[in-house]
C-alpha cells in the first residue's frame, strides 16, 4: 500500500499487560485500521501491545510505519517487519515525525511513556500545534482513575471544558476510531 486512506498514530504498552481486553483491543484497533486501508503509525515495537497492533494492522492489509530512536532499537526489539521503520536520533525526534505522519491519534493501556505521549499530543492541539483527533480508549476502565483525576482538575479550575473539547474518550475500539477518522474527514472538508 503506497498511498493510505489515512494514518493514525497508536500509542500504547510495549509489554501486554495482565487483562487479555487488552490485547484483543490492540487486535481490534490494529485490524479495524488495515482493512480500512490505513496506516498505523507507531513507535516501531514488536512486542506487547505494540507488536499486537501492528502485526493486526498488516494482516488485515494496512501499512506499518514505525518510528524508534536508536537506543531503543534492541532494548524494545525493534519491528523489522513493518513498512517502514524510521530510526531516529531521541524521543523528540520519534514523537515529532509520528505527529507530522499522523492524522489522529489514539491511546490505548500502556505505562509512562503512553501517558507521556498522550499528554503531550493533547497538549499541542490545545495550543494550537495541530487540529488532529485525540482519543483515549478506556479498556474495562483501565483509565477510570485518570479521568477521575481530571475531573479533580477541572473542579479546581487547572483545566477547563474547551481543554476536555479536545479528546474524545471511549470504550469501544471501532467506535472511537470511526469517530476519530470522521472528525479528522471533518476538518479536511474545512480547510
Amino acid at each position: 500500500m503506497v498511498n493510505p486512506v489515512f494514518s493514525i498514530a497508536v500509542y500504547c504498552g510495549s509489554r501486554p499487560g495482565t487483562e487479555p481486553a487488552h490485547t484483543d483491543a490492540a487486535t481490534e484497533v490494529g485490524t479495524w485500521i488495515g482493512s480500512r486501508g490505513g496506516q498505523l503509525v507507531y513507535g516501531g515495537g514488536k512486542t506487547g501491545l505494540m507488536g499486537t497492533v501492528a502485526r493486526a494492522c498488516a494482516q488485515a492489509g494496512g501499512r506499518v510505519l514505525g518510528v524508534m530512536p536508536r537506543a531503543l532499537v534492541a532494548r524494545e526489539v525493534a519491528n523489522t517487519d513493518c513498512d517502514e521503520l524510521v530510526v531516529v536520533e531521541t524521543m523528540h525526534e520519534r514523537k515529532a515525525i509520528m505527529a507530522e505522519r499522523s492524522d489522529a491519534f489514539i491511546a490505548m493501556a500502556g505505562g509512562i511513556g503512553t501517558f507521556e505521549e498522550l499528554f503531550e499530543i493533547w497538549t499541542w492541539r490545545q495550543l494550537g500545534y495541530h487540529n488532529k483527533p485525540v482519543g483515549l480508549l478506556n479498556i474495562n476502565g483501565y483509565y477510570d482513575g485518570l479521568n477521575t483525576f481530571i475531573q479533580t482538575a477541572l473542579r479546581a479550575e487547572f483545566m477547563d471544558d474547551r481543554q476536555m473539547a479536545l479528546i474524545e474518550v471511549g470504550c469501544e475500539p471501532a467506535a472511537l476510531l470511526h469517530t476519530l477518522v470522521g472528525h479528522w474527514e471533518d476538518n479536511l472538508k474545512g480547510r
